[in-house]
This record gives C-alpha cells, sequence and structure tokens, in this order.
C-alpha cells in the first residue's frame, strides 16, 4: 500500500492543472467530532434481526400466536470478498448495499471506512451487505452467510396478522442485550416514521442560506436493517423503513446521475462519509467551509458534477455527458488535476504508461480513475466548483473523440510536463500540441461559462494566460455561438485550432465573418 500511496502521489502530479451538524432529535447533537480516518470496532453484539431473537421476542409477546405465524427467514446477513474491481463490480451491478465493516459490532470510534486487519493493504477487505433469502449469489465469487434475519418491512407474510412487529422489534432488542441502543422514542413506545431530513451545504457568494446537496445518497442502518434514499435539488430526502434502534448515517457518494467520487481507502470506488448515530425521525446536515473538508470538498464535487451534467442539455439541444460510471479521485495534498479516463479505456494500454508506472500499472489497474482533482489550493466552495467543472468538460470531449483522440491527448500532457521544465501544457511546438490546443481551449471556456453563470457577478476568464486561447470560444459564444454549437465541431479529427477553425466555418457558414474574426483575433 505505500508503494501504491507513492505512486498516487506521482502520477496525480503528471496531470493537467460549517456549521454543524443538527440532529432531528429534540435535544440537537453537535457531530463536529467525528473522525473521518478508518472506524475502530470494539465488542461483536447479538443481532436483535436473527430470527432465533426475533422468534423469542415474539413468543414473548404474543405466547398464543407465536406458533400460529411463520418465522421464515427473510434476509441473509452475509460478507463477499471480491478479488478484483471486476467481482467487486458484479456485486455493485446486483444493487447491492455494501459496506466494508461489520454492522453487528460496536463501534467505537466513527469513521469513514475500515480495512480488516487479516486482508492486506493491498487487497479488497471483506464487503457486508444484506441480501433477500433467496439471493442467487454470483458464481466464483467468495462470500460466506453470517446470519439469518427476520426484518419485518416488506415481508408481506406479517401484514395483517394482528401483531404490533415495531413491538416484537424493541423486544428483540431488550433480549438480545441491546436495549440501551433503542432510540429515546422508540423506547418510550413512540412510533417513528422513517427517517427524513435535509442535506445543505453554505455557498456564501450564491446565497446566505443554506444550498441543497444533489443527488447524493443518504444511507442508514441499526444492525442488519438498512434504509437508504437520494436528495432531490434541495437536499431533501425521505426513507419507507422506520427504525427502532439509533440508526448510523452516512452519505455515499455515489450520485444519481452515475458518477462516483472515491476514495476513502483506495480500494473504495465510492467516498462515505460518516454523520454518526442520530434519531430514526432523520438528520439535518449544514456543511460549510469549516466543516471537516473531506465532508465539504466531497459535496461541492457532488453539486458541481450534478450541475454539470444537468447544463449538458438546453432546449432539446445536448452536449454528451460523462459516462454514468464516471470516477472521480479527489486529493487534497495536490495541486494538478486531471481527466485520464482510465476507467473508459483511455491510455491504460500505451507503452509509455507502463514504462512511467512500472511496478505501479498493476495496482493502478485495480481501480482505474476517470478524473483525479488535486485540491490543495481550493479553499472555497467556487475553487472547488470551477475545478470540478473543467475537468466535466474534458470527460465530455473524451466522449465525444474517443481513445483515439484521447490517448495522444494524455501522452502529450505527460510527456511535456516532464521535458518541459514542469510546464504541464509544454509551449505549444512540441508535435502533437495541436490535441491540448483544442482540449484545453474547450475545457477552460466551460470552465468560464458555467462559472460566471453561478456567479453572475464575475467576468473572470479562465486559462488565458496559457499559449492556447480559450477567448476564441468565448468571443463566439458572445456572439450566438453557444457551446452546444461550439461542441458539435469536437469530433475525433479535430486536432489543432486550424482544422478547428475550418470545422466550425463548415458547420456554420452564416457566421463565416465572427469565427474569423474570432481566430484572426488570438491568434
Amino acid at each position: 500500500m505505500k508503494k501504491l500511496l507513492v505512486f498516487l502521489l506521482v502520477f496525480a502530479t503528471t496531470s493537467c492543472s460549517e456549521k454543524f451538524f443538527l440532529s432531528r432529535s429534540e435535544n440537537v447533537d453537535i457531530l463536529g467530532d467525528l473522525t473521518h480516518d478508518m472506524i475502530v470496532l470494539g465488542d461483536q453484539l447479538e443481532d436483535p434481526y436473527s430470527v432465533d431473537n426475533m422468534t423469542k421476542a415474539l413468543e414473548s409477546l404474543y405466547p398464543t400466536k407465536a406458533g400460529r405465524v411463520a418465522m421464515d427467514p427473510t434476509d441473509l446477513y452475509v460478507r463477499f470478498l471480491p478479488k478484483d474491481e471486476e467481482e467487486y463490480g458484479r456485486l455493485e451491478a446486483l444493487g447491492l448495499q455494501l459496506l466494508d465493516h461489520p454492522v453487528d459490532f460496536e463501534v467505537k470510534r466513527e469513521g469513514d471506512w475500515y480495512h480488516d486487519p487479516e486482508i492486506p493493504d493491498d487487497e479488497i477487505t471483506w464487503q457486508y451487505a444484506v441480501v433477500p433469502v433467496d439471493f442467487s449469489f454470483p458464481e466464483g465469487l467468495r462470500y460466506e452467510v453470517l446470519d439469518e434475519c427476520f426484518i419485518v418491512d416488506g415481508n408481506a407474510a406479517t401484514k395483517g396478522d394482528g401483531i404490533d412487529w415495531e413491538k416484537v422489534e424493541r423486544e428483540a432488542y431488550r433480549l438480545s442485550g441491546n436495549e440501551a441502543l433503542l432510540s429515546p422514542e422508540t423506547k418510550a413506545g413512540e412510533g417513528v416514521e422513517g427517517p427524513s431530513g435535509r442535506i445543505a451545504i453554505m455557498d456564501p457568494e450564491v446565497s446566505d442560506e443554506p444550498l441543497g446537496v444533489k443527488g447524493v445518497m443518504v444511507s442508514c442502518n441499526s444492525f442488519v436493517k438498512f434504509a437508504n434514499a437520494y436528495t432531490d435539488e434541495d437536499g431533501n430526502y425521505s426513507m419507507k423503513k422506520s427504525f427502532s434502534g439509533t440508526p448510523r448515517y452516512r452519505l455515499v457518494f455515489k450520485n444519481k446521475k452515475g458518477f462516483s467520487i472515491g476514495f476513502n481507502l483506495l480500494l473504495i470506488p465510492a467516498s462515505m462519509s460518516t454523520l454518526g448515530k442520530n434519531s430514526p425521525a432523520g438528520v439535518d446536515v449544514v456543511i460549510s467551509q469549516n466543516s471537516e473538508r473531506k465532508l465539504f470538498t466531497r459535496s461541492v464535487v457532488n453539486n458541481a458534477g450534478y450541475d454539470y451534467y444537468c447544463s449538458c442539455e438546453s432546449n432539446g439541444v445536448r452536449i454528451k455527458t460523462p459516462p454514468t460510471n464516471l470516477r472521480i479521485w479527489l486529493f487534497q495534498r495536490l495541486n494538478a488535476s486531471s481527466a485520464v479516463m482510465m476507467q473508459q479505456g483511455a491510455f491504460v494500454d500505451g507503452s509509455m504508461l507502463k514504462d512511467f508506472l512500472g511496478e505501479y500499472i498493476s495496482l493502478v489497474k485495480m481501480f482505474l480513475p476517470d478524473v483525479t482533482l488535486g485540491l490543495k489550493s481550493a479553499k472555497t466552495y467556487s475553487d472547488v466548483y470551477n475545478l470540478t467543472v473543467h475537468e466535466m468538460a474534458h470527460a465530455s470531449h473524451f466522449m465525444q473523440v474517443g481513445k483515439a483522440f484521447w490517448d495522444p491527448y494524455i501522452k502529450f500532457i505527460m510527456t511535456s510536463f516532464v521535458t518541459s521544465g514542469f510546464v504541464t501544457y509544454g509551449v505549444g511546438t512540441e508535435a502533437n500540441h495541436g490535441y491540448c490546443e483544442v482540449g484545453e481551449m474547450w475545457a477552460y471556456y466551460v470552465q468560464s461559462q458555467l462559472y460566471r453563470e453561478r456567479y453572475p457577478d464575475t467576468s473572470v476568464v479562465f486559462g488565458t494566460n496559457f499559449w492556447f486561447s480559450p477567448q476564441i470560444f468565448l468571443y463566439l459564444d458572445d456572439r450566438g455561438l453557444d457551446r452546444f454549437k461550439i461542441f458539435n465541431a469536437l469530433t475525433s479529427d479535430i486536432t489543432d485550432k486550424d482544422k478547428l477553425q475550418d470545422k466550425l466555418l463548415s458547420l456554420y457558414p452564416q457566421m463565416k465573418s465572427t469565427i474569423n474574426q474570432a481566430f484572426g483575433r488570438y491568434n
């Protein structure tokens, strides 16, 4: 793992360049002391949802009905040990909600991730899940069934039987020695609906009021009972399942648009940020620049990515969105960013990459990044936002031009960085510099436009200090040739500025004078 982390530092540098948590319980908890490192586990606990414990609870409360109600398992508590990304992907494709830590242990210290001490650091750790009792386990994938469970929600056999199953659930907590883990509301016999709330974030350059964290998954569990929901554009979420125990909440940064933000420990494709234990009624969160750094930056990248996907369509006209399985890595101690699109197949098999990475190539192939964001100098919401939309614009360009364009483009970036005195884009005279010219013109232009749309009081223009000229696109945009029309010209054969000019002229002959003026002015 140490070698792999060294690689990550090298690799990322070769690329282009609070409030507090609020609990919904009656007594407000300030959760600012949560750690976001590795979870520390304590003693193993007895699962109240095991068939045995739920059966005992039913017999305790309804002795005359117990023998007449089928208590067959509804779910299985299992763990998987995928050997590589392909096996992990097979699990994800089944829609499983995977956790990297067991849920039947005391959590002595909250955190964002866990790695089983018996599993080598550079291998995927055990992944825990709850699956239906008739689940078809993937062939050839290592797994263990840890417990057979009886979870009432969704169990048709329990409808209309005259049994208060929430009361049975609470009794199972008591009989299994977990009474202290019941929430104050349910312990008093009060009915609590499924968790709901709002995940919000501050962007003071836009509003004095919190804004929604969009399309992020809010997940919670108490032992093997899980619920989750995606937030809407205002950050609101609502879950259907109710809880007797005090659930542990987390944000899972796999956006409903499809992109995921990783990683906690390297081998986790989507980051999770713990929100700790909170009321079964839900938890409200307000995030700001003063919040825990990972939580803040993940939330901003999440929103910027969501906004970017939405910005790719206007009145039925579309820019190709990044792939729905886009994988974004965040580096808090680096400045450089990139859109290497490695998970999409770009550049992975190039001989230069193998020569450059040497022994690290096999490790990197385990979980390939598409976008890397270096956030060392990004302090504010707007800083993180503009870096994100720049790389998203690259990802859209990749979807249009494919590997044939992208491989020489990334090779140029890496070569120029190493051979030109660590100047990321070279000086504009090297072989294949045109790939960089077209790609960076587009990304800096989109970055400037989306930044202005979010922060309309600014006239900032990004990228004008380099040898290529994003000003050309801004000039055209101001005169009616918007980014949707410009994107149509960015096909795989457009590998320098001259070809770009010719393509625009062929697509939009009615704007010949404006196009020639733009290219002539910034030549």
